[in-house]
């Protein structure tokens, strides 16, 4: 498994993943058109060359070692976007893990945690900080295993809809 940098010419197949992976796991919570809003601000190629684009946000890519399709993704932010829930003084925010519906459960996920980790540490970071669904009891538990732990409950919207998040920090 190769992991590396997004480039501009990786919007359309992150943005195609980004997609998927959202829609997989949750498109059955919302009604089409808050859905179809969501996508469009989140995983258009725009969206997403936007964000490679941005030097507050870093993609980092995994990849079969043969230059394959990508298999999953971490976004990383700094500032976090959550600095008002904390009083971490230099906080890494985690975006988005996101793995193919068909490579979960192969530690493709653990790989780009371990790398965010290791990359929140180079840069000085003393905590890493992530919401996620308060519904998705399997993420909250992969976050545990790593330390990761609730610090508020937060809102996140789709749509028109508000979703209750968790919001977690790991401090560093």
């Amino acid at each position: 498994m190769l992991l590396r940098a997004a480039v501009p010419e990786d919007a359309e197949a992150l943005a195609r993943l980004g997609r998927e992976s959202f829609c997989t796991a949750f498109a059955h919570l919302y009604r089409a058109e808050d859905l179809e809003a969501f996508l469009q601000q989140a995983y258009s190629v725009e969206a997403v060359a936007g964000e490679i684009a941005d030097p507050a946000i870093t993609h980092r890519l995994a990849q079969g070692a043969e230059g394959g399709p990508l298999t999953g993704f971490i976004k990383v932010k700094q500032p976090s976007g959550y600095e008002d829930y904390s009083d971490a003084a230099n906080p890494l925010g985690l975006g988005q893990l996101y793995c193919d519906p068909a490579h979960t459960g192969k530690g493709i996920g653990a790989l780009l945690m371990d790398w965010a980790l290791a990359e929140a540490r180079a840069r000085g970071c003393d905590a890493i900080q992530l919401s996620v669904f308060a519904e998705n009891f399997g993420a909250q538990r992969f976050y545990q295993r790593y330390g990761f732990a609730k610090i508020a409950d937060i809102g996140f919207w789709v749509g028109e809809q508000r979703d209750d998040e968790f919001l977690y920090e790991l401090r560093l």
